[in-house]
């Protein structure tokens, strides 16, 4: 017996920056503010936190990035954490491990924002935070031009930081 395993793809959707700041401004229960900026770019001296999300079969469809700063507001916000520490740890451009759980929480139910009818869906697949050297592959999606979005996103009493959603 076969099983009836798909190999079509659906396209993968591509949010619009209200659909994002929405669904932050739910997750961390404070007013954010979303603006069109230039790319963004990770690299050594440009820390990043970076996810990684895959659809059923398992294939890479998509990425989203987190400037340092925005990674330690993010995680902080929805985790309560003071923005002065916030702002400490985006000072170091490495979350701590307790941060890094948080914005693993963020970006997991970011997921949702692909998660719309007729398109494919995505789950995380696995979050690589700021700090350490990104894996190469995570590293070459967060870069590539496209079908992108890339914003300034800032949330009320923390900070302002970058985004960038990246498709395959």
């Amino acid at each position: 017996m076969t099983g009836n395993l798909t190999t079509d793809t659906a396209p993968v959707h591509l949010p619009a920056a209200k659909e994002i700041r929405d669904l932050l401004e739910g997750l961390v229960g404070r007013d954010v503010k979303v603006a069109p900026t230039t790319p963004l770019a990770p690299g050594p001296y440009a820390p990043c936190s970076v996810a990684v999300y895959v659809d059923d079969l398992l294939r890479i469809s998509a990425v989203i990035a987190c400037d340092a700063a925005l990674s330690a507001w993010a995680a902080a916000a929805i985790g309560l954490v003071p923005a002065k520490r916030a702002d400490e740890v985006r000072l170091a451009g490495a979350l701590t491990p307790e941060l890094a759980e948080n914005l693993s929480e963020v970006l997991n139910v970011a997921a949702a924002l692909f998660n719309v009818p007729g398109a494919a869906h995505l789950r995380l697949h696995a979050l690589h935070p700021a700090g350490p050297a990104l894996p190469a592959d995570a590293l070459a999606r967060s870069l590539a031009l496209g079908r992108r979005i890339d914003l300034q996103v800032e949330i009320a009493g923390y900070g302002a930081g970058t985004l960038a959603v990246v498709l395959s």
